[in-house]
């Protein structure tokens, strides 16, 4: 037996294959059977004078997704899906799959999140889930060429990390405790002890929200470095973002092509990114008729309206204070704002990281607790990190969903996720 993927070295060969049935068509004396083992597709051809009838009789009451096994030669065949084909000389089911309730025809989006453990199977979120697949490898060899340690976070806590109104909240032994929004204050506290850092892993945000941006569950990468401020933060987003693009376009052809992506409109993602202030960016969105006002975070809209015209992602920096996280640090030249950024991606995907340098100073940082009306006892551990040689500090967080969203073409980050948790929905 031998996998699909590997049927370029066996050609002229005998060799069995095993998989489910993606496809079956015949045409006269002539039939055909696609199998998909996982790590690729062949096409299998029978020829009715060179097989027995039970063969053939088989062939035509097989059911999609049943599991089969076809013995033949390997021939190499531009046209066929994957590039080769068996002339099939045996056949055997070993599985059925009658009534499968996916069926090549419209489905509602309910229906097949509702059948999401068998939906995974299709072309399209076999490809989109690929890609997502390569892009977290990508994260890892980019973190570890750079000597970065990973740090695996706390997924329970008592120390929330952005606002108290999307936490989910549940009992640990009598008090309360909540479900990670971020790693982010953990990999702060490994920063001095290994310099760079970065956790990877899920993150939850209890925002009753039905956008096609947003899941309650989702995975996100924090990294964290030393002595890096603002400006250091931002250029490592962007060598970061290339370089998980670049590697897509590398590895993942076959798939954008599945996806039906056009890639020249990643091509020329590198550094450096343009970046505007969120001052400007407010006076460019009142200009054009936005209302929007100097203080509010920006929304999905004004987002979408900043990136007209680009084609590179663009950060946005130095938010207004109360519209970002008590952690950033307040800005020397404007008080009013805080050191951090948003970095935006094109063609209507909006944020994919949210970055900051962090606050330093501990009375300040004690200051912006209380403004938030936070349990300051929660967070002693992280004040400690400010009291015990505080240093400057910065790191950001992206969202993988998002990101391959974007990289992919696909417009809605449920199909990014193997089982998208939503509002509405912790089924399948």
């Amino acid at each position: 037996m031998v996998e699909i993927r590997q049927l370029g070295e066996h050609v002229g060969e005998t060799v069995t294959v095993v998989g489910w049935v993606e496809a079956t068509r015949a045409h006269g004396k002539v039939a055909f059977v696609v199998v998909r083992d996982g790590t690729g597709l062949v096409q299998g051809v029978l020829l009715k004078k060179e097989v027995d009838e039970a063969t053939w009789d088989l062939h035509a009451a097989l059911s999609a997704e049943s599991v089969v096994a076809i013995t033949g030669e390997v021939r190499a065949e531009p046209r066929a899906p994957g590039g080769h084909e068996l002339g099939i000389t045996a056949l055997e089911r070993r599985s059925t799959a009658d009534d499968y309730p996916i069926q090549p025809k419209e489905h509602g989006v309910e229906f097949l999140l509702d059948h999401r453990h068998l939906w995974l199977r299709s072309s399209l979120q076999r490809a989109g889930l690929r890609v997502r697949a390569e892009v977290e490898q990508a994260v890892h060899d980019f973190f570890y060429g750079r000597d970065f340690v990973r740090i695996d976070t706390p997924i329970l806590t008592g120390a929330i990390g952005e606002h108290a109104g999307s936490l989910f909240q549940t009992d640990y032994f009598g008090e309360p405790a909540f479900l990670a929004q971020t790693g982010q204050l953990y990999v702060e506290a490994a920063c001095p002890a290994f310099r760079k850092v970065y956790c990877f892993g899920p993150t939850f945000r209890a925002e009753k929200s039905k956008t096609r941006r947003h899941l309650t569950e989702f995975w996100m990468v924090e990294p964290e470095v030393a002595f890096a401020d603002s400006d250091d933060n931002m250029r490592l987003q962007e060598e970061f973002v290339s370089y998980l693009v670049e590697r897509a376009l590398e590895r993942c052809g076959e798939e954008l092509k599945v996806l039906e992506r056009d890639t020249s409109l990643l091509e020329n993602v590198r550094p450096p990114f343009p970046r505007i202030s969120y001052t400007e960016a407010v006076e460019r969105l009142t200009a054009a008729g936005n209302e929007v006002t100097w203080g509010s975070d920006l929304g999905a809209a004004d987002e979408t309206q900043l990136m007209e015209g680009r084609d590179l992602p663009l950060f946005v920096y130095n938010y207004p204070k109360q519209a970002k996280a008590f952690y950033m640090k307040e800005n020397p030249e404007d008080p009013r704002t805080v050191l951090c950024d948003d970095l935006l991606a094109p063609e209507g995907y909006g944020e994919i990281i949210g970055g900051s340098q962090r606050e330093d100073d501990l009375d300040r940082l004690v200051e912006r607790i209380r403004e938030e009306g936070l349990p300051e006892a929660a967070y002693a551990w992280y004040l400690d990190l400010r009291r015990y040689g505080t240093f400057p500090h910065s790191g950001f967080g992206l969202g993988i969903e998002r990101t391959v969203a974007w990289i992919t073409g696909r417009r809605h980050i449920r199909e990014l996720i193997p089982f998208p948790r939503l509002m509405n929905r912790l089924y399948p």
